[in-house]
């Protein structure tokens, strides 16, 4: 009986009743074009003075020229917040990027240099929409010099950092928390 109980939990569980339709999802007020969000009917209320400094690790490159899904994370936390009554301008955001993610945010010219596919960096628009809205994007200049990427190889407004380890640990003395996930 109690191995059955388990079985019927864990079905409930994997039900396509517990996903939320892609449908429900929508990007803005920040971001139009990317960063979606879905309503959710909340039990923990944000204060109207809230303030949010959050940092986002990012070493996955994009997928098949797409926009990295760790950039659309952090925009995605400005979005949803926005959405949700936070005021735009005390969110703060920061992408610290390392490894192979720093291509990422390379420019269209050097984008081409490196022989990535296509002939310009197919997140490039994004990350300066980003900039233009406040997020700050860090590189960890260990990953950007073992890449052989220089600061002239970068979108303009991309920070360069000793480390993405120092880059964290000024960031968290500044009040920024780190996204768990």
């Amino acid at each position: 009986m109690k191995k059955l109980l388990c079985l019927f939990a864990a079905s409930l569980l994997a039900t396509p009743a517990a996903a939320q339709d892609a449908s429900t999802f929508t990007t803005g007020p920040v971001f139009e074009e990317f960063g979606p969000h879905a309503h959710v009917e909340q039990t923990v209320s944000l204060s109207d003075d809230l303030a949010l400094r959050h940092s986002f690790d990012v070493a996955a490159t994009a997928e098949d020229g797409r926009f990295n899904r760790g950039f659309e994370s952090a925009a995605r936390f400005v979005n949803m917040h926005a959405a949700n009554g936070v005021n735009p301008e005390r969110i703060d955001v920061a992408v610290v990027v390392h490894g192979r993610a720093v291509q990422d945010l390379l420019t269209d010219a050097a984008w081409a240099a490196r022989d990535l596919e296509g002939d310009a960096n197919p997140g490039g628009e994004q990350v300066r929409a980003m900039l233009d809205a406040g997020a700050r994007f860090i590189v960890c200049g260990q990953s950007a010099a073992g890449l052989g990427v220089s600061n002239d190889d970068l979108i303009e407004g991309v920070e360069m950092a000793l480390s993405a380890m120092t880059a964290h640990a000024l960031l968290q003395q500044h009040g920024y928390t780190v996204n768990p996930f």
